[in-house]
C-alpha cells in the first residue's frame, strides 16, 4: 500500500509540473497506447504511453488545435484556448470506419496490387524526398522476465539484484534517451545523446540510439539479423499476397488499408497491414509482425513493427513520427518481453549541413548526460511513464546507493562466494565487489584432453582481476596456469599480468612468460577437444607439437581511429617432443598413430625441430578503412565499417637464433570484408598473403602455416580461414604464398523458395577456397552446405559437401560443422 501511494504521489507531481495532460483512450474507455498527439501545422508532440495517459509541452497560454493521430481510428482535432496550466484535455477515439463502397472491385485482381504497384514504382522517389534533416529524438527500451527458474543448465540465475518478485516476475532493464540527430544522404548519420537513464543505476548509458532504431520499409530489406524484405520492396510481389481491406480518409487524403500475407511463411517476410495514401503513394503506418524463424533468431517468439506518419504540406511528404517494436523471448526457461518506443519531433528539413558536419563519429554524449535529475526528465520526457516503470525507477533509483554500500555488497559476495562440493574440480571465484577485486581459481574439470605426446592432461589455474571503475574500462589482471601430462609425467607452468588503461586509445601493456606444448601452427588449428576424441576413438593423432619455453611482453594501441597497432616480442627456446603413449580407446587395425613430426609421419625417431633458441617480434597494423565509432564518456567503441573492407599488415621476425640460417624476416597482409547483399544474404571474402626474407634454412616452426581440417568436423561459424580438406603441413612454406577465402551465406533467398524445404528455415551456403605457394601448384576447394541446422531453437549445426583438387587429384568429403563448440573454445 505504501508503494502504491509513493507511486500515486509521485505521478500527480510529474502531471503538475506538465503542460496539457490527460488520457486517450477508445470508445470502450479502454486506455489506447502511443497515440500521436501534435499540434497543427508543426512537430511539436508526444505519444500517449501504455496507460493512453499522455502529457504535451507548450510554453505559453494560448489558443492551440491539437490532433489527434492513430493507425485503426479516426483522427480527432480538438480545438483549446488555454489560460492556466496545467490545462487537462482527455480524448475518445473511435474506431476508423473502414469501407470498400468505393473501391471498384475488378474481379481478376485485387485492387490492392494497383495500389502496391503504384507504390513500388514510386519507392525510390519517396526514400530520396527527405534528403537531409535534424530532428529531436526520444527513445525507451523495456525488458521484463516472467517465471524465471532459479537455475538455467544447472547454473544459479539469481534476482538480478533483487529486481525479480516472488513470483521471479519483473523489469530486468529500463532506460531512456534524448538526443540530437542528423541525416544526410545517402548514409551520413551523427545522433549527439543529450540525456540518458538507465533504472537503477546513475552512472550507467543507454544502449537506445536513433541509428539502431532508423528502420524505414520504403527500403528494399530491414536488417534485422537476417535482412527482411518490405512489403514495397522493388521485388516484393514475389513475396507476397495483398488484399485491400478497407479505405477510409485522413482530411481530404484517402487512405488505403492493406493486408500483407507472405507467399512462403518461411521467407525472411512480414505479415500485417500497411496503410499507403492515394495519389501520394506514401506510407501512413505499418502494422507488421516478423518471426524469430523468419530473422534466424529462434529465442525471439515475436516481433511486431508500428509506425505512424504525419503529412507535412511544405515537404510534400509523409514524417515518421513514433515506432514501436513489441518483442518475446524464450530460451531454455528465459522467457519475457519488451518494447522499443521511438518518438521523433521538431523536424529541420534545411539543416544547411557542411562538409565538416558528419564525421565517422555517429553518436556522442553530452558531457553529465547520465547525471540529469528527476526534474529534467518529468519537463522533457515525451512520453509519460507507466506506472509499472514509474515503480521500477522508484524501486531501484532508491536502492542503488544502498547497493553501492559495502554492507550491501559484501552481503551479495557472501552468497556468490560459497565454496561448493565440486568447486575443487569446477572452479571457484572469490569476489570483493566494494574494493573490486576478484580471485579465480580455475577446476581441472574442463580441461582434460589427450594426446600422444602428454596422454591424459589437465590444466589449473589462478587468476586476479581488478578495476578501478564502474564500467571496467582502468583493469589489471595475473594469471598463473599448470598443465600436468600423465605419460609425459611433467608439470608446465604459463603465467602473464597485463594492464589496461582505458578505452579511448585501448592502451594495454602485457608481460608473459612459461613452458607450454605448443601447436606448429601457432594459430592452433586443431581442437584439443576434437584432437581427444580424433585420437582415441579414430585413432588419428593430427596434432603435432614441440616445447615452447618463453618470456617476453606485448603492447597494443589505439593511434588513431581506424589504425590500432600491436606488437609482441619474446624470447624463446623450442625442443622437439615425441610420443609417449600409443593408448587407444577403440582400436582400428586399418589405422596406426603417426609420429610427432609434422613432416615425417613414420620418423618416430626423428625430432619435428632441431634445439635452438631465438628472439622473435611481431609488429601488426590492423587498419580499419572508415571506421565509425561512439564516444562514450569513459571510453570509444568502434563499428567498423559497412563500406570498405580492414586490412592488417604484419611484419615477423626472428634474430639471434642459436643456430646458422635460422634468422628470418616476413611480411604479410590481410585484407577481409562482409559484404550484406540484402535479402540475397551475406558475402564473406578473406585474402592473405606474404613472403620471407631470408628464410631458405629456418626452423618448420617459423614457416607459414594453414589451417587445415582433417578432422572432418567444423568448429567455427564460417569456413572463411579454413581448408576443410587440406592436410595440416603438407603446405608449409617458407617461400611467398598467397591464400583467398569466398563464401556467400544466401540466408533463405533459395531454400526459402522451394515448397516443403522451406518449412525446414536452412540457410543454403557457398564456398570457395585457394592456395598458391611458390614452387607448388595451387590447391583448390569447392564446397556447398547447408547451415542453421538443428531442432526448435538450437540451430548450431551445419553440414558441407567439399571437393578440393590439387596436383592432378580431387578428393571429396563431407564437413560436419558443431558450430557450439567454438563457443565453448
Amino acid at each position: 500500500m505504501k508503494k502504491f501511494i509513493v507511486v500515486v504521489v509521485l505521478f500527480i507531481s510529474c502531471v503538475s509540473q506538465a503542460q496539457i495532460v490527460g488520457k486517450v483512450t477508445d470508445t470502450q474507455g479502454e486506455p489506447l497506447a502511443f497515440v500521436n498527439i501534435y499540434l497543427e501545422s508543426s512537430y511539436v508532440g508526444t505519444t500517449s504511453n501504455d496507460d493512453g495517459n499522455y502529457e504535451l509541452n507548450v510554453s505559453q497560454p494560448g489558443a492551440y488545435t491539437i490532433i489527434y493521430q492513430f493507425l485503426g481510428f479516426k483522427t480527432v482535432t480538438k480545438q483549446v484556448t488555454i489560460n492556466s496550466f496545467p490545462y487537462i484535455l482527455s480524448v475518445s477515439l473511435a474506431e476508423e470506419s473502414v469501407s470498400l463502397d468505393e473501391v471498384v472491385v475488378d474481379a481478376s485482381e485485387d485492387p490492392a496490387y494497383r495500389i502496391i504497384r503504384e507504390t513500388i514504382a514510386r519507392r525510390k522517389i519517396n526514400l530520396d524526398k527527405i534528403s537531409e534533416y535534424k530532428a529531436d529524438f526520444y527513445s525507451r527500451g523495456l525488458w521484463r522476465v516472467e517465471d524465471l527458474p532459479e537455475k538455467i543448465l544447472g547454473q544459479e540465475v539469481g534476482d538480478f539484484d533483487g529486481q525479480l518478485d516472488s513470483t521471479r516476475t519483473g523489469i530486468i532493464y529500463l532506460s531512456e534517451t534524448i538526443s540530437e540527430i542528423a541525416y544526410q544522404q545517402p548514409d551520413d548519420f551523427k545522433e549527439k545523446i543529450i540525456a540518458s537513464k538507465v533504472s537503477g543505476n546513475d552512472n550507467g548509458f543507454s544502449f537506445n540510439s536513433a541509428q539502431e532504431a532508423n528502420f524505414s520499409f520504403y527500403e528494399n530489406t530491414t536488417d534485422l539479423n537476417a535482412s527482411v524484405v518490405s512489403p514495397i520492396a522493388a521485388s516484393a510481389l514475389s513475396y507476397y499476397r495483398y488484399k485491400l481491406d478497407g479505405v477510409f480518409y485522413e482530411g481530404s487524403k484517402l487512405i488505403n488499408k492493406i493486408k500483407v500475407t507472405p507467399k512462403r511463411p518461411k521467407d525472411r517476410v512480414w505479415e500485417g497491414y500497411i496503410y499507403i495514401v492515394e495519389d501520394d503513394w506514401q506510407l501512413y503506418g505499418v502494422e507488421l509482425s516478423t518471426t524469430g524463424e523468419a530473422i534466424q533468431v529462434p529465442m525471439v517468439t515475436k516481433l511486431f513493427f508500428k509506425q505512424n506518419f504525419k503529412y507535412d504540406p511544405e515537404k510534400d511528404f509523409w514524417v515518421k513520427l513514433s515506432q514501436t517494436i513489441d518483442f518475446g523471448f524464450s530460451f531454455i526457461g528465459f522467457k519475457g518481453d519488451g518494447r522499443f518506443i521511438a518518438v521523433y519531433s521538431n523536424y529541420d528539413f534545411e539543416p544547411n549541413f557542411s562538409k565538416k558536419s558528419f564525421t565517422n563519429e555517429v553518436l556522442s554524449f553530452e558531457p553529465e548526460a547520465n547525471k540529469k535529475d528527476s526534474l529534467f526528465w518529468k519537463g522533457t520526457r515525451p512520453v509519460p511513464l507507466t506506472n509499472e516503470e514509474l515503480t521500477d525507477y522508484i524501486k531501484k533509483d532508491s536502492i542503488q546507493i544502498l547497493r553501492k554500500s559495502e554492507t550491501y555488497l559484501d552481503s551479495i559476495d557472501r552468497v556468490s562466494n560459497k565454496f561448493k562440493v565440486l568447486s575443487p574440480i569446477t572452479g571457484y571465484t572469490y569476489k570483493n565487489s566494494y574494493d573490486q577485486w576478484e580471485v579465480s581459481y580455475e577446476g581441472p574439470f574442463p580441461n582434460i584432453n589427450f594426446n600422444t605426446v602428454q596422454g591424459w592432461n589437465e590444466g589449473a589455474g589462478f587468476s586476479y582481476y581488478s578495476w578501478e571503475d564502474d564500467s571496467r574500462t582502468n583493469w589489471f589482471r595475473a594469471n598463473v596456469d599448470a598443465t600436468y601430462g600423465i605419460a609425459e609425467d611433467r608439470v608446465r607452468f604459463t603465467g602473464s599480468v597485463t594492464k589496461n588503461f582505458n578505452w579511448f586509445n585501448r592502451l594495454r601493456l602485457g608481460v608473459f612468460g612459461g613452458s607450454r606444448v605448443q601447436q606448429f601452427n601457432s594459430s592452433e588449428p586443431i581442437s584439443p577437444l576434437i584432437n581427444t576424441f580424433s585420437t582415441l576413438f579414430f585413432e588419428r593423432n593430427y596434432m603435432k607439437v614441440y616445447d615452447l619455453t618463453y618470456v617476453g611482453g606485448s603492447y597494443s594501441q589505439e593511434l588513431f581511429n581506424g589504425l590500432r597497432l600491436f606488437t609482441n616480442f619474446s624470447y624463446q627456446e623450442r625442443k622437439p617432443l615425441f610420443n609417449n603413449t600409443d593408448y587407444v580407446t577403440i582400436p582400428n587395425d586399418d589405422v596406426d598413430y603417426t609420429s610427432n613430426n609434422p613432416t615425417s609421419p613414420l620418423g618416430f625417431e626423428i625430432p619435428g625441430v632441431q634445439e635452438h633458441s631465438i628472439f622473435k617480434s611481431t609488429i601488426t597494423a590492423a587498419i580499419t578503412f572508415g571506421q565509425k565509432y561512439i564516444s562514450f564518456p569513459d571510453g570509444k567503441f568502434n563499428l567498423g565499417s559497412e563500406k570498405y573492407p580492414s586490412l592488417s599488415i604484419t611484419f615477423e621476425n626472428g634474430l639471434g637464433s642459436s643456430i646458422d640460417g635460422y634468422d628470418f624476416s616476413q611480411l604479410s597482409a590481410r585484407l577481409y570484408q562482409q559484404v550484406n547483399a540484402g535479402n540475397k544474404g551475406e558475402f564473406f571474402y578473406n585474402l592473405k598473403g606474404g613472403t620471407f626474407f631470408n628464410g631458405v634454412d629456418i626452423s618448420f616452426v617459423d614457416y607459414q602455416h594453414f589451417n587445415g581440417n582433417q578432422t572432418r568436423v567444423g568448429t567455427s561459424g564460417s569456413y572463411t580461414n579454413v581448408f576443410n580438406l587440406l592436410p595440416y603441413y603438407d603446405l608449409s612454406t617458407n617461400k611467398s604464398y598467397f591464400e583467398g577465402h569466398f563464401e556467400h551465406d544466401f540466408r533463405g533467398w533459395i531454400l526459402g523458395k522451394i515448397p516443403g524445404i522451406n518449412q525446414l528455415n536452412f540457410n543454403l551456403v557457398a564456398g570457395a577456397h585457394l592456395l598458391s605457394v611458390e614452387g607448388s601448384k595451387p590447391y583448390q576447394e569447392y564446397s556447398i552446405g547447408i547451415d542453421n541446422l538443428g531442432w526448435g531453437k538450437f540451430r548450431f549445426l551445419r553440414l558441407d559437401y567439399v571437393k578440393s583438387y590439387y596436383n592432378g587429384g580431387s578428393d571429396g568429403a563431407f564437413i560436419f560443422g558443431l558450430k557450439f563448440l567454438n563457443l565453448i573454445d
